[in-house]
């Protein structure tokens, strides 16, 4: 288990991108041609990836971290502490704007959020820096 007190690893990263690799070979995206894959870390230890899944009419497309987040919510998680974004474009790619929404509903202001390629390009942000001035559940 996961302290409330939480200090991301290395370890722990690298743990994310194989996962986030596994979910990558998944990835449905015929229309855009662009693969993305993401993986969750839960406070509990679990981690839970999903990848892209494109549609014909795009706004039924659900996004990579999306489909991670859902997954681990749907087994009953609802506490994160990181997630890693993985696209095979040459930079790295934050999520969307509908992710990012999402993404404050469940993780801390503070949570890592790793971007990274498959070419080995890493950045590192956090939920606060992606997300300024945002609107959660603490304005309701």
């Amino acid at each position: 288990m996961i302290e409330t007190k939480f200090k991301f690893t290395l370890e722990l990263e690298e743990e994310l991108f194989t996962a986030a690799e596994l979910a990558l070979k998944n990835s449905y995206s015929p229309y855009s041609k662009k693969k993305v894959a993401a993986a969750i870390l839960c406070k509990s230890g679990k981690i839970y990836y999903g990848c892209n899944i494109e549609n014909a009419s795009y706004g039924a497309t659900n996004c990579a971290e999306r489909t991670a987040l859902f997954k681990a919510v749907s087994e009953g998680e609802r506490n994160f502490s990181a997630i890693l974004i993985l696209t095979q474009s040459r930079e790295p790619w934050p999520p969307c704007g509908i992710c990012r929404q999402v993404l404050l509903e469940f993780f801390d202001l503070q949570s890592p959020v790793i971007l990274a390629t498959t070419q080995g390009k890493r950045k590192k942000t956090t939920l606060k820096k992606l997300c300024p001035d945002s609107f959660s559940k603490k304005n309701l």
